[in-house]
């Protein structure tokens, strides 16, 4: 089955294919005496390979580590006194957004790329929950509550087969997240432009909660993606430092799960 993750269509192919080995006795083309071949002098199919193939411990491990980092960012930005770290909020999520557009891009798997990531998005997003919890007291213990039943229960449903990452499935997942950032471009756009709230999508009302619905939906479909996506590439024997890019991954789908459970629940408090 073809991969969701576009990285997995090349660079992973058996090194073995396309090598011609010559067979026992071939004697080499051209003048001059046959040379006498000596079989112990070939290499060992059994000697131990230098390529380390990514496991599932190196996927888990590597975004455990992550998340770690993003939750001490999150935790130091809410540990400043007032709200000093809103002011750089901002700025961060900029810097995090160019710098996951690089990652995506080219395909970066190394633990500088996806920790700094996660070290600067964590940042600005401890103080947007900080924000979020001065008004709403309590909220955003339910959001992290409400973020891992929903990774822990697309995980049970991707494990059980209960629902199964087709081509289909992917197409359609990735048109629609696709589909929802135009709209909330759009959205911010008409916000800046015409004042207001836009299209809607972000004024607490009901069209706003039926959009983080759907929002929600298309993140816990592609946290479903994010796990074909590392059983492909271990299937495919891809070294053990592509588990990096996996983990940025991961992490990219769950802040944005994360994000949006948050701000449908404030909905709901309002």
């Amino acid at each position: 089955m073809p991969s969701s993750n576009p990285a997995f269509g090349r660079g992973f192919a058996n090194p073995g294919n396309g090598s011609q080995y010559a067979g026992w006795g071939t004697q080499p083309q051209g003048s001059g005496a046959p040379a006498q071949y000596d079989p112990y002098a070939a290499a060992s199919p059994y000697a131990a390979t230098t390529t380390r193939y990514m496991t599932m411990d190196d996927v888990v491990t590597k975004t455990g580590l992550s998340f770690l980092v993003t939750v001490i960012a999150a935790s130091l930005a809410w540990a400043m006194p007032g709200q000093a770290a809103l002011g750089l909020a901002l700025p961060a999520v900029l810097v995090a957004f160019v710098l996951g557009l690089v990652i995506s891009i080219k395909q970066i798997a190394n633990p500088a790329a996806t920790l700094g990531y996660g070290a600067i998005y964590g940042f600005a997003l401890g103080a947007i929950s900080e924000v979020f919890n001065d008004v709403y007291p309590g909220i955003v213990m339910q959001a992290l509550i409400g973020t891992f039943g929903v990774f822990a229960g697309m995980l049970v449903i991707y494990k059980t087969g209960a629902i199964r990452v087709t081509p289909k499935l992917t197409r359609w997942v990735v048109g629609a997240a696709i589909g929802a950032l135009v709209l909330m471009l759009a959205n911010m756009i008409g916000a800046w432009i015409g004042g207001g709230d836009g299209l809607g999508l972000r004024s607490g009302g009901p069209v706003a909660i039926i959009f983080s619905l759907v929002i929600i939906g298309i993140a816990a479909f592609m946290l479903l993606l994010d796990f074909d996506s590392a059983d492909e590439a271990i299937r495919r024997g891809a070294p053990a430092k592509f588990a990096w890019y996996i983990a940025f991954g991961l992490l990219v789908t769950i802040v944005w799960l994360y994000m949006e459970i948050l701000r449908l629940l404030s909905y709901f408090r309002d």
